[in-house]
């Protein structure tokens, strides 16, 4: 098995929705090997009550079962969370269900009986949909990767303190300027912000950030 997918998979948690116990036991101890946290529901309801409580990384759910089906699980779930990732579980029978998951954006179904190479494929695609929503790009080939907590340039990664990390989410959620006192509020909570601190913080992380992204506005404060 493929290391880097395991390393990748090991910092997600997914949630598993199966009706039968034999079929739920036997995929239930495959993703327990790769994922950091398993969840698993009995049907539909159990697996919606779960998402809302648990909020997995990856939902995995067969389309027939009590009381909700897996494709009205799936539509439930994308009225509260449109960058839900989902895989669909299906026979061959199941035409009509998988018309309706079309316009679901799955990231992928896997056509029964599940195999661990149709299990893998699905989840690599997992992690490609999950790598563009957890990067930003800052500049050309520069990306912020908000699970990581990095600055990736290329094949090198740049690793963000606490306050660095929380300074550029900040600016890049507003993309407009990020006052002193903002600054002050966000990073330091109760603690004072030396001056010399913030010019320490902001040095260190002009190293990792591609010339002339980070720009301070005198007496104002800092804006990319």
């Amino acid at each position: 098995m493929n290391e880097k997918l395991l390393k990748q998979l090991s910092n997600y948690t997914v949630l598993y929705a199966e009706d039968d116990s034999g079929i739920r036991k036997n995929i239930n101890e495959l993703l327990s090997m790769l994922f950091k946290e398993v969840y698993l529901a009995v049907d539909g309801e159990e697996a919606y009550e779960k998402y809302i409580s648990l909020k997995p990384d990856l939902v995995i759910t067969d389309i027939k079962m009590p009381r909700l089906n897996g494709i009205d699980l799936a539509k439930k779930i994308r009225h509260v969370d449109d960058q839900a990732q989902i895989i669909v579980i299906t026979a061959h029978t199941e035409v009509d269900f998988m018309l309706e998951a079309i316009e679901l954006f799955l990231v992928r179904y896997i056509v029964k009986p599940i195999t661990e190479p149709k299990l893998l494929d699905a989840l690599e695609k997992f992690l490609d949909s999950k790598e563009k929503v957890n990067r930003k790009e800052i500049a050309d080939g520069w990306f912020y990767d908000y699970l990581k907590k990095a600055i990736c340039h290329n094949e090198t990664l740049y690793e963000l303190t606490k306050k660095e990390a929380r300074f550029l989410e900040i600016l890049l959620s507003k993309n407009s300027i990020i006052s002193y006192e903002e600054i002050e509020r966000e990073l330091w909570g109760d603690e004072y912000m030396s001056l010399n601190a913030l010019r320490l913080m902001i040095k260190n992380l002009r190293k990792k950030l591609p010339e002339g992204v980070l720009k301070n506005i005198q007496g104002v404060g800092y804006k990319m």
